[in-house]
């Protein structure tokens, strides 16, 4: 067993069998949760030197780590004790490090993968692309021309 995943509130624990693990609702999954709220294919937990990561699948109701959302195309480490969200159903990820092989620091998250989907101007706030149209050609004006009306129309 490689850990396991325990109700926050109380229930039985799931252990985690296998270094690779889909969780949903359907029958295939290696961890099904029958909820109405879970989805068919929700997530993919699994184990990267010797640290479990989760992944979410395209699901409807997400996933969380420690109360943060989890984008779709990025994974996030699990550390012993956060608790992982699946919907609205907690569970307190328990497993040692050491015990998956664990050397040196952890492992890094995909924050790269998130960086790269946007332009440096656009994480500096600082795109003018969405703004064009907003703009007003005031060397087009006379004195006292611009008014309320002149600010809606585009260049």
């Amino acid at each position: 067993m490689y850990g396991e995943l325990v109700p926050v509130g109380g229930g039985d624990p799931i252990p985690l069998t296998k270094k690779s693990l889909r969780m949903g609702r359907r029958e295939n999954c290696d961890i099904v949760l029958r909820f109405a709220n879970i989805s068919a294919n929700h997530c993919l937990l699994s184990v990267d030197e010797g640290y479990w990561f989760v992944r979410d699948l395209g699901s409807r109701n997400g996933i969380k780590v420690n109360g943060n959302r989890i984008r779709g195309d990025s994974r996030k480490r699990l550390d012993p004790g956060d608790v992982l969200s699946i919907a609205k159903h907690d569970y307190e990820v328990k497993y040692a490090p050491i015990d998956l092989g664990a050397v040196g620091p952890p492992p890094a998250e995909d924050k790269a993968d998130y960086f790269m989907r946007q332009s440096l101007l656009e994480r500096a706030g600082l795109d003018r692309r969405k703004d064009a149209d907003k703009r007003i050609n005031v060397l087009n004006l006379k004195p006292g021309q611009l008014d309320d009306r002149d600010r809606n129309k585009p260049v």
